[in-house]
């Protein structure tokens, strides 16, 4: 019986986590959920938030867009459009990010554009989430 899961983060840029882990918690359509080793079988829609990955003594806090999961016995699989580490995210660069879209999302803009800024603004309000609830 395996004590570790590995845990694979590919984003469409490139693979951004692949590591064995203890735990995994992150959000998925029914909530949030902890997935440890020997999981049962699932596949599920991930939401944009936080996932945090135990190893030991450490902590790994990560950001993450709208997505998939599947995991298997010792496997977790996840597959989103924004994947960043708490420790990588520039919070001023962000809030700038934030004040922009929505100043984007209050100009008369074509329902595609709109669609395209709010799910922008979503991947920015994990980030900000993420890289705030990190500081305290």
């Amino acid at each position: 019986m395996a004590n570790t899961l590995k845990l694979e983060i590919v984003t469409p840029a490139a693979k951004i986590f692949s590591d064995d882990v203890d735990m995994v918690t992150l959000t998925g359509v029914e909530g949030e959920m902890g997935i440890l080793p020997q999981h049962v079988p699932l596949m599920t829609q991930l939401c944009a938030g936080e996932i945090v990955a135990r190893k030991g003594a450490d902590t790994i806090f990560l950001a993450v867009g709208d997505g998939f999961v599947q995991v298997t016995g010792d496997h977790v699989a996840i597959l989103t459009d924004m994947a960043i580490r708490a420790e990588n995210i520039d919070e001023a660069r962000a809030e700038e990010a934030r004040q922009r879209a929505e100043a984007r999302l209050a100009e008369k803009i074509t329902d595609e554009e709109s669609a395209r800024v709010q799910a922008a603004l979503v991947n920015i309000v994990a980030q900000l989430k993420v890289k705030r609830r990190r500081q305290k």
